[in-house]
């Protein structure tokens, strides 16, 4: 499979205006495909802010018995939805005309909006302040510790920009830059107004997955999973991040699917560090060792601008009777994770549309 014919034009109107958009376009498309399909819908609690209902949908295109499938999973993080979006509609746009083939013995998972609340509020966490992508962990065992982050607590909320980005700079002269990062975002478990919250039972998007692997039989097929994010790394680009062990099966399927550009934040390669609870875990544990789990990260702007945005958005929430605050802020999440960038928009079709058809191949072969 060429990746010419599916790449012939970029159209970055894909890119949609709200989750509600994104949702109403995605369902269109779908049902023009040329392939069988099956839909589920989860319902979410809550409602978005034009009182609209919270759905995640999954679309199983393709033969159900196939061994080998291609998962794509948009949303992870709420406010990352709407670049997720617009590359599951462009790859859905390829399969309707026929720009784009599925293999034989291979079917195509789209998981959209695998936390909708966040999505259609513009934040990165659920309605309960819960980090899905922290939220992979054993509840009925004890928590994960971050005393780092503990000790940082109080200055995540101090309003003063200038004496917070002190107290970090004191911290990383002291720790190292990547103890400061793991401090703020590796996952916390104890604050749920703070950043970066695992949560204390398993929030919906995880029971979504848990749901389609066990509906599915997931842990009998072979896999090739891409989780979409946004919002760390050079701009545009986009990271294939594999946090698999290092010399683990897993990430040696990554390697041989996926090439040399690779990373793995445990081999401290990537410009992610290591992180507790990710999502990546459960789906590990149902993979047979022919199979693997990327995160393909889109990079916007800093990583001190994503924790200054961050930080921003969490203080906003943690106060009360600030609903002109929190939409002027919403707007600044939406354009650090999505930039409204004709130029970046067409880079992140552009290799979303290469790392899929890399999934398709290897998975396939």
């Amino acid at each position: 499979m060429s990746l010419s014919p599916f790449g012939t034009e970029i159209d970055t109107s894909v890119f949609p205006a709200s989750y509600a958009s994104a949702r109403h376009g995605w369902l269109a498309l779908l049902a023009e495909l040329p392939h069988p399909v099956r839909h589920e819908i989860y319902q979410c609690a809550g409602l978005g802010p034009d009182g609209e209902a919270l759905l995640t949908d999954a679309a199983w295109i393709g033969d159900e018995q196939a061994e080998n499938l291609v998962v794509c999973l948009a949303a992870t993080h709420g406010v990352e939805g709407f670049a997720g979006s617009a590359i599951q509609l462009d790859f859905l746009q390829g399969l309707s005309k026929r720009h784009l083939d599925i293999p034989n013995n291979t079917a195509i998972l789209l998981v959209h909006a695998l936390t909708p609340w966040g999505y259609a509020w513009s934040r990165r966490c659920d309605g309960d302040g819960v980090d899905l992508n922290r939220n992979a962990v054993d509840f009925c065992q004890p928590l994960p510790d971050n005393p780092d982050y503990d000790n940082l607590r109080d200055w995540l909320f101090v309003m003063d920009m200038d004496q917070r980005q002190q107290a970090f700079a004191d911290f990383s002269r002291q720790y190292g830059r990547v103890a400061l990062e793991k401090a703020i975002s590796g996952g916390q478990y104890r604050d749920p107004s703070g950043p970066f919250y695992g949560g204390r039972a398993p929030a919906h998007g995880r029971l979504v997955c848990e749901d389609l692997i066990q509906r599915h039989s997931l842990a009998q097929r072979r896999l090739a999973v891409v989780d979409l994010h946004t919002g760390l790394g050079p701009y545009g680009y986009g990271e294939i991040i594999c946090d698999h062990q290092p010399d683990s099966p897993g990430a040696a399927v990554a390697q041989s699917w996926y090439g040399d550009s690779v990373t793995q934040p445990l081999a401290g390669t990537s410009s992610s560090v290591p992180k507790l609870g990710l999502l990546d875990y459960l789906w590990h544990a149902n993979m047979n060792p022919q199979s693997c789990y990327v995160t393909l990260e889109f990079g916007t702007y800093s990583t001190d601008h994503l924790f200054e945005v961050l930080l921003r958005d969490h203080q906003l929430w943690a106060a009360e009777d600030n609903h002109d605050q929190r939409f002027a802020h919403s707007l600044t999440m939406r354009h650090h994770f999505c930039p409204n960038d004709n130029a970046w928009q067409e880079m992140v079709l552009f290799r979303a549309r290469q790392v899929l058809g890399q999934a398709l191949r290897g998975v396939s072969s």
